[in-house]
């Protein structure tokens, strides 16, 4: 049985995680996992022209230290049963190399389905920054486990 099931969060719950700084390390691993090497993460000289005046990390890294921030949190325990999508995402602000981020989430929608066993978990994710300035916010929806009577 797992240690935290779908009951054990309620709508309106807030399950917050540690930050990190985004490095230098970071978004130069991330360019050689995924191949890119778009300017505007590399070149400082090309990024001093663009609207944010400097280099910024990708926006799929940010989503997946979010992602990894939950995780290392333990908020969930061993609930999940499958991650389902995610919606609705927005980057309102850029991440630049230096910045120190952190997760808010909301529980926002809970379903049953039709297995007792499992049950749909909807949270809103809010990526801020050290200024507490909201730089991703997207919807992630997630199987759990359900407690069996």
């Amino acid at each position: 049985m797992p240690d935290k099931c779908w009951e054990d969060f309620e709508i309106g719950d807030i399950l917050k995680t540690p930050a990190i700084t985004i490095t230098e390390t970071h978004v130069v691993n991330w360019g050689c996992l995924t191949g890119d090497w778009y300017p505007l993460h590399f070149d400082e000289e090309y990024a001093k022209n663009t609207m944010f005046k400097g280099r910024i990390a990708h926006g799929p890294l940010t989503f997946g230290m979010a992602v990894g921030l939950m995780a290392v949190a333990g908020v969930y325990g061993d609930s999940i049963m499958a991650w389902l999508g995610v919606d609705k995402l927005r980057i309102p602000a850029p991440v630049r190399i230096g910045d120190t981020i952190h997760v808010e989430a909301e529980i926002i929608g809970k379903k049953e389905t039709k297995q007792p066993e499992r049950g749909i978990t909807v949270l809103r994710y809010l990526v801020k920054n050290q200024r507490s300035e909201t730089v991703m916010d997207f919807e992630f929806t997630l199987m759990m486990h359900r407690r069996q009577s």
